[in-house]
């Protein structure tokens, strides 16, 4: 059996191993890392032999961790570190994946109100967890004004209640964490990705968030735009913050992933929406006179249109991927959830 994990930043870790009666019989890492002394590959190809194949990413990487640390600080691993062992492992197992292994449905912008789109992360990833759906990538797109707080975000102190009654701005609660998310019409890009968390096995909250988002960083080089993670969940350019990613685990071992990045936003209408909205301008590309977030519009020079298509371009020219769209059923489902739970005054003001 065979598995690999490319650290982000760092070197390519394979494993090859074989397995009998439930236990690692015998194990081979190897990969483009520099390891010092280079006889401590044996150590670490020995501390995988005798697991349990059910071993998790923590058991695994704590038995390495066991082997190395009988040499008394020895031993450096450049370029790699247990943790990537213990993922190529889990993923030679069978019991961790990789991008390449799955075919992921792609929905391209479809034009719905704002809380259909916070429905529809409610109800789509209860579709990959049945089965009914793959994998998944969507953009999303309305044509109203709203803010999309977080789950565990204050409403009195993030709104400025008359302020989003001026603008026309419907105040919304997702069901990940983060902070509020400013959406005009036209001017913000926001996605959702829906995976099996078996593509983040043995990744940190954190690893996972750059992990999710590395196709996408990939993406924005490609339209000019030189990007880079900032922990927890920021995506950042030489300009400023670009936009946040929220997540969400679900029963049913599937991650959803979301991502709003900052097109060209009116900085004074979020101003006045969002209390603390000045703070948060603090950090982004305002660039032009008349008070405008636009770190993608101005990096670019790119209509939101093109950039969204080069986007899907750049994903779909990585991974294994089939055009999809919403079905009535799944659209009725997030019609009912709109009319029970995120169009209710109660699910909104759960935290007052």
């Amino acid at each position: 059996m065979h598995g690999s994990y490319k650290v982000r930043g760092g070197k390519l870790v394979s494993v090859e191993l074989e397995a009998r009666d439930e236990r690692i019989s015998s194990a081979h890492v190897f990969g483009d890392f520099f390891l010092e002394p280079d006889d401590a590959l044996e150590d670490i190809d020995a501390a995988l032999v005798g697991l349990p194949v059910t071993a998790s990413a923590a058991e695994i990487g704590e038995a390495v961790d066991q082997r190395l640390a009988a040499r008394e600080g020895e031993v450096q691993l450049i370029g790699f570190d247990t943790g990537a062992v213990a993922i190529a492992t889990r993923r030679a197992l069978g019991h961790a994946s990789r991008w390449e292994d799955l075919t992921f449905e792609v929905i391209g912008a479809v034009s719905l109100p704002p809380v259909m789109h916070v429905a529809l992360d409610e109800v789509l990833p209860h579709e990959v967890a049945v089965g009914r759906r793959s994998p998944l990538l969507r953009i999303w797109d309305w044509d109203t004004s709203a803010v999309v707080i977080g789950s565990y975000q204050s409403l009195r102190n993030e709104i400025d209640a008359e302020g989003a009654a001026r603008h026309g701005t419907r105040v919304i609660r997702r069901i990940t964490g983060g902070g509020a998310m400013f959406m005009e019409p036209g001017n913000c890009i926001t996605y959702s990705l829906i995976v099996p968390t078996s593509l983040v096995e043995g990744l940190s909250f954190e690893q996972a968030y750059a992990y999710l988002d590395d196709w996408v960083m990939g993406a924005l080089a490609e339209v000019g735009i030189r990007a880079r993670y900032v922990p927890l969940n920021d995506i950042a350019s030489e300009a400023g913050k670009i936009g946040g990613a929220a997540q969400r685990r679900f029963a049913g071992g599937v991650l959803l992933h979301h991502v709003t990045m900052a097109y060209d936003i009116d900085a004074d209408a979020m101003g006045e929406v969002l209390r603390i909205g000045r703070e948060k301008l603090s950090d982004k590309g305002t660039t032009s006179a008349n008070k405008r977030v636009d770190p993608m519009r101005s990096q670019t020079g790119m209509a939101r249109e093109d950039i969204i298509e080069a986007f899907l371009t750049h994903f779909r020219s990585r991974y294994d991927t089939v055009e999809s769209g919403y079905t009535e059923t799944e659209l009725t489902e997030a019609q009912r959830l709109v009319d029970v739970k995120f169009g209710s005054e109660a699910w909104t003001a759960r935290v007052p």
